[in-house]
């Protein structure tokens, strides 16, 4: 299997998160049960949902039938801790309500606790902001949650958090990070404190695909232009979370354990950035 797949590293509280991650970002139902499936069965061991996807159901759902079904099949068997279910609140409304969402994100998954849970944005501002990291420190005491994190803050926003001496200091900061996008700003503030990076839309959802820097390249590794992407963030130490419905894409995303980026070319790829933002971008919020 992909070393790619089977690593990890230790976040800020010890815990090893995988390495690679599927996205199950605008996926519902079956479409988004039978991608989760697929990468479970390509080797996958990590999922990434939303309150505000309305998926975590058919996310769980289909976690708990794979373990179901392939458990005795895994070595000494694929259980529950085996798989990282990371899910995200959708609006930061308070204290009571983030608990509250907590717990329902637990019970729609259906797999009775948390691995990754994250603020999805900064939306809202300062005090709601530091009232709903309260929750989640009290979720992740109480064992709803494994880790805390945060997603789309910018480094003011970090720093408002830090500054609030937290009892748990964020895990993961999930925002979008690609070549074309390198978020060097935040980035560099969380390597400084410990923070990993999750990197969404890792492919850029396909709109410098044909990009002649990025064609170059993926000729020169004999790679898909997809798998360039996904080795950038890994050998910048992120944690991508690459996304796609299709089975074979799945696989091939992951698929990269057979060549290296020579530094020189990373920072090719580096300079190919144009604070591309795909969707949305709320790091420079109030």
């Amino acid at each position: 299997m992909s070393s790619a797949l089977t690593s990890t590293l230790p976040l800020n509280n010890g815990i090893p998160i995988p390495r690679l991650h599927l996205g199950v970002y605008m996926t519902s139902g079956h479409e988004c049960s039978s991608a989760v499936t697929h990468a479970l069965g390509a080797g996958y061991r990590a999922i990434d949902s939303a309150e505000w996807y309305a998926n975590e159901a058919a996310a769980g759902s289909a976690i708990t039938a794979f373990l179901a079904s392939k458990q005795n099949q895994a070595g000494p068997g694929l259980k529950r801790e085996h798989v990282w279910f990371t899910t995200k609140l959708k609006s930061n409304v308070g204290y009571d309500a983030t608990r509250r969402s907590i717990r329902q994100s637990i019970r729609e998954s259906g797999l009775g606790y948390i691995d990754l849970y994250l603020l999805h944005s900064p939306y809202g501002g300062p005090r709601k902001r530091l009232e709903c990291w309260r929750a989640v420190e009290d979720a992740v005491r109480e064992g709803e949650c494994r880790a805390g994190g945060v997603s789309n803050f910018g480094v003011k926003h970090l720093q408002e958090l830090l500054d609030a001496n937290p009892t748990l200091v964020p895990a993961v900061n999930q925002i979008e990070v690609h070549p074309f996008n390198t978020q060097r700003a935040i980035t560099s503030f969380c390597a400084q404190h410990n923070i990993a990076i999750e990197a969404y839309a890792p492919l850029a959802r396909s709109l410098r695909a044909n990009h002649p820097k990025i064609k170059e390249l993926s000729k020169k590794y004999s790679c898909t232009w997809a798998q360039l992407m996904v080795k950038w963030g890994l050998q910048k130490g992120y944690i991508p979370l690459p996304k796609s419905v299709h089975e074979q894409r799945i696989k091939a995303n992951a698929e990269v354990d057979g060549f290296e980026i020579t530094e020189d070319d990373v920072e090719v790829l580096d300079g190919l950035d144009e604070k591309l933002v795909t969707d949305w971008d709320p790091t420079d919020a109030d």
